[in-house]
């Protein structure tokens, strides 16, 4: 991340203050001196050096209502006729295995089915049990989720390219056909750690969640292959995820919003069939229609965290804080974000 001046953070009521990275190795170098505001209310914005910020709003209630809380709390929602034509994409990640820690059916049925929401997926690229669209609705199937709504495969029938403007390394960007079929979109996601990527939550999941198998690869490679998503140098795959979800947002010209549950805090992606068991506590649900802003909170909670050590490492170890820093940079959101609270 690039911190040449002092900074400042609020998280759950509390300000951390970060100074230049000479002294202090950078926000997230990890020194972090704190200051303890009132508590209860919410938490007061943070101080941006460009002015303006986006709201973020938290809850600890991870439940069906807690869900429900933080997207009610958003001031903009799909409109009812696109709930009544069935126009709403819900995105998630329908996990590996079941030993993965994808987002499970019981937590998520509540809103999807207040929207009339399909859940949609992108084949993966890499071979597994979401590498065709066949194998893909099964293990959407056996992980419950066409229980509760319709499992729509968004790059079933090939892919369509959305133009990537302002980009440093994409010019484009592969997603499924089905993509179009859809007025909304709410992205649902867990956040986590990922082998590659480092992290995974909102862009993440406007990115290569929503790329089609030949825009995974695309991505992964920085804009050098559709067929091959391994050997592309990381900075330019870190950054590729950040153009390609604003491709994404352009092309939705807003209707879009952004939910990340804080559970299950693995290092490993819900990709990975084993992945490692958590080693810190559960955070909350937080939602925001900017993702840049929303990532950015989950990563300060992660800091701010007692018990966070492992995710931190696997984040700085793949330099993954650099797809926020360059989704800002891009004008995909705002790292700079008031952290509102709706419980305790």
């Amino acid at each position: 991340m690039k911190h040449g001046k002092q900074r400042t953070l609020c998280v759950l009521g509390i300000t951390f203050i970060c100074a230049s990275i000479a002294a202090l190795q950078g926000c997230s170098g990890r020194k972090v001196y704190a200051q303890i505001q009132a508590q209860g209310g919410p938490a007061q914005a943070v101080q941006s050096q460009t002015g303006g910020h986006a709201k973020v709003y938290f809850t600890s209630d991870i439940s069906p209502a807690g869900l429900m809380s933080v997207y009610n709390a958003l001031e903009q929602k799909p409109d009812n006729a696109s709930i009544v034509s069935g126009r709403v994409a819900v995105k998630i990640t329908t996990g590996e295995s079941p030993n993965s820690n994808h987002l499970r059916p019981a937590l998520i049925k509540d809103l999807v089915q207040s929207v009339n929401g399909a859940l949609v997926e992108s084949n993966t690229a890499y071979g597994g049990r979401r590498a065709s669209t066949a194998v893909h609705k099964q293990t959407a199937r056996d992980h419950g989720y066409t229980a509760i709504a319709n499992v729509d495969i968004l790059d079933e029938n090939g892919s369509i390219s959305l133009p990537v403007r302002g980009g440093a390394r994409l010019q484009e960007n592969f997603v499924g056909s089905h993509f179009k079929n859809y007025d909304y979109f709410i992205v649902l996601s867990h956040f986590k750690g990922h082998t590659m990527a480092g992290l995974g939550g909102a862009i993440k999941n406007i990115s290569i969640g929503i790329a089609s198998s030949e825009g995974k690869g695309w991505i992964h490679s920085g804009g050098k292959s559709k067929t091959n998503p391994w050997g592309g140098e990381q900075d330019a795959f870190l950054d590729s995820m950040a153009e390609a979800g604003k491709s994404v947002v352009d092309s939705l010209n807003g209707n879009i919003l952004y939910i990340n549950v804080m559970n299950r805090l693995s290092v490993d992606c819900d990709c990975n069939g084993n992945p490692a068991e958590p080693d810190m506590h559960d955070i909350g649900i937080l939602s925001s229609l900017d993702p840049v802003a929303l990532d950015q909170a989950c990563v300060d909670l992660v800091y701010a965290a007692p018990d966070g050590k492992s995710l931190i490492e696997r984040m700085e170890s793949r330099n993954g804080l650099r797809t926020i820093d360059h989704g800002a940079e891009i004008g995909l959101g705002s790292k700079i974000y008031e952290l509102v609270r709706l419980n305790g």
